[in-house]
């Protein structure tokens, strides 16, 4: 996949993404919305073995098949209401965003050169020749959550033109802190239901996590979270009644189909989560130590999405209701 030219500023070639090898997925604007989804940490075992790079190249197979993975069971939420634009980037490999955490306490020192270039290039070639003047929404997961969050930070206070039009960011899997929220006074965390222009994120927790006070990579001091089945940011129970349907994939077909988890929430305040008493998800054998060791014994973070599928879709489709009911 050769599709970097190279850069004296930087040191490494920037991604071309004129380029339809450089996107997962560049769709056609049948809908009035845009979502940009930015994908998660896919290279993951890989990046472990002995001389592996910090970063995955763009042709990545374990990245590659991620993401495909990823987008079937966490950006289709997005796609019955909106146009989604996945586009590729070089991202940090679990090991490496691993060290960068224990060096400083959050992730933000190994995205901030090549995938955040990759990204911000991304964005640059969806808005000029892309996007044409629509709203959209901004999504990712785990490290490309914690990317939104460094873009609204940076590149969108940098273009207030194109901030005005954001539905909705919905950061998921990746903690949004007070002090964050500080730093960046142009930034809102939603209140409820339907509010548009805000931040919309949660990390989910199994209650084993809460008592030990596990350490969590994606949970940071002074997190705020929101309940994705009551949009409440109290501690009022949401029973797995109020679950609308999570997402399971279907071993035999390959097929993602709805299904019922038992997926409850509760936020505990004091830490920031979501927590639920669904029904864990095995993760193949290895990953499963490996998230272990990285979100905590009862850590739910490849659930966040899946668990509340349904309701995050019906989500999406409200808050963009509300957007144009207020234009």
């Amino acid at each position: 996949m050769k599709n970097q030219t190279m850069s004296s500023e930087t040191g490494y070639g920037m991604t071309d993404y004129s380029r339809k090898t450089s996107w997962y997925q560049i769709p056609d604007a049948a809908r009035e919305v845009d979502t940009i989804y930015i994908y998660a940490t896919e290279y993951i075992m890989g990046s472990f073995e002995e001389g592996s790079p910090d970063y995955a190249t763009l042709d990545n197979e374990e990245m590659l098949q991620g993401v495909a993975g990823e987008y079937m069971m966490h950006a289709s939420a997005f796609a019955d209401a909106t146009n989604v634009f996945v586009p590729y980037y070089r991202q940090a490999g679990l090991r490496y965003a691993g060290e960068i955490h224990k060096k400083t306490g959050d992730v933000n020192a190994a995205l901030s050169g090549m995938p955040y270039d990759d990204i911000t290039a991304a964005l640059d070639y969806y808005f000029e020749n892309c996007n044409g003047g629509r709203p959209f929404i901004i999504a990712g997961h785990s490290q490309g959550s914690s990317m939104v969050l460094l873009l609204l930070s940076k590149y969108f206070k940098d273009h207030p033109e194109y901030c005005k039009r954001m539905v909705v960011a919905y950061p998921i899997g990746y903690s949004v802190t007070k002090e964050y929220l500080a730093a960046n006074p142009h930034l809102k965390f939603a209140t409820g239901e339907t509010d548009t222009g805000v931040i919309v994120s949660w990390n989910t927790e199994g209650p084993k996590n809460v008592e030990d006070n596990a350490v969590n990579v994606v949970v940071l001091p002074n997190a705020i979270s929101i309940n994705p089945l009551n949009w409440k940011l109290d501690e009022t129970y949401a029973p797995a009644s109020a679950n609308l349907g999570s997402l399971l994939l279907n071993e035999e077909t390959g097929e993602a189909d709805i299904g019922d988890l038992g997926a409850d929430a509760q936020l505990n305040l004091a830490r920031g989560v979501v927590v639920t008493n669904a029904k864990v998800v095995p993760l193949p054998e290895g990953e499963a130590e490996v998230a272990a060791s990285f979100f905590g014994p009862d850590g739910r973070h490849d659930c966040d999405y899946i668990y509340y599928y349904n309701n995050i879709r019906d989500n999406v489709a409200k808050r963009i209701a509300a957007y144009k009911a207020g234009r």
